[in-house]
This record gives structure tokens, C-alpha cells and sequence, in this order.
């Protein structure tokens, strides 16, 4: 399966966590589009300010699109803002989306995910192996 890994990519640990995931979904047998590796960095875009902002969102976008399904790493306090456009955008595109929640952080104490979030989710895991396994069934 063609996917499109949206995680948050603004730390050494999250970018290290990003291309683990990417590397099992890949020993798996699947085309991981990782924007770390495969976005803007891809392109050598010579650009800067608006023009390489808008460069960059078509660049994922169009990832997204191409893609079969979509795997969201959904850690944080909130999920990173970038990963939930790239999840509307699956959305609208019906795209299977599978949510990845390592973090123990609760939205509310009886709700591990925004429902809103929740809601584009075709397979939900709290753990890389469950992931995995989602994404193989499907």
C-alpha cells in the first residue's frame, strides 16, 4: 500500500521516532512517503517566506493525495496542527486514515482523542504493532 506518514517532524525525536515507524511500515512491504525525507528537503525548493510555505503545503498535499492511506501519529497534548490538515484532507480525498497515540495524555479522562480527530480515524492503535497489524488487515 502507497502511505503518507504525518507525524510532527520539529524535533531530532520526533524526526528519529518518524523514520523508525517509517522503516517497519517499509519492511512491511509498503511506499512510506515521509516528508522529512521525501518533502520539501526532496525538492531542493530555493525559495523563502510565503512562496516556500505555499511550495511546501502543495508539496504534502499532493502527497496525501497520491497516497492510498494515510498513518497519524497523533502524540501530544494536541495533535500537531500540521498533521490534522493532512487528515482532512485524506478525509475529503477517502483515504483510510490510521491514528497512532503512543502518549498517555488524555484529551478528556474518558476520551483518549478529540472526537472530531477520532472521527476521520478508519483504524485507531496505541501501539506500533497494532499499527502495523491495522494497516495489514486493511
Amino acid at each position: 500500500m502507497k502511505l503518507y506518514l504525518a507525524a510532527p517532524l520539529f524535533n531530532p525525536t520526533e524526526r528519529a521516532f518518524n523514520a523508525r515507524l517509517c522503516a517497519d511500515l517499509e519492511a512491511a512491504g509498503h511506499d512510506v512517503f515521509l516528508p522529512q525525507r521525501d518533502g520539501i528537503e526532496s525538492e531542493a525548493i530555493d525559495a523563502s517566506g510565503e512562496e516556500r510555505m505555499e511550495r511546501v503545503f502543495e508539496l504534502d498535499r499532493r502527497g496525501v493525495i497520491e497516497a492510498e492511506g494515510v498513518v497519524a501519529v497523533l502524540d501530544g497534548r494536541v495533535p500537531d496542527e500540521g498533521v490534522m490538515i493532512e487528515l482532512g484532507i485524506a478525509h475529503e480525498h477517502d483515504l483510510p486514515v490510521f491514528g497512532l497515540k503512543t502518549d498517555e495524555r488524555m484529551f478528556r479522562e474518558d476520551q483518549h482523542l478529540n472526537a472530531m480527530v477520532y472521527g476521520v480515524l478508519d483504524a485507531y492503535a496505541t501501539d506500533e504493532e497494532t499499527l502495523l497489524d491495522a494497516v495489514e488487515a486493511y
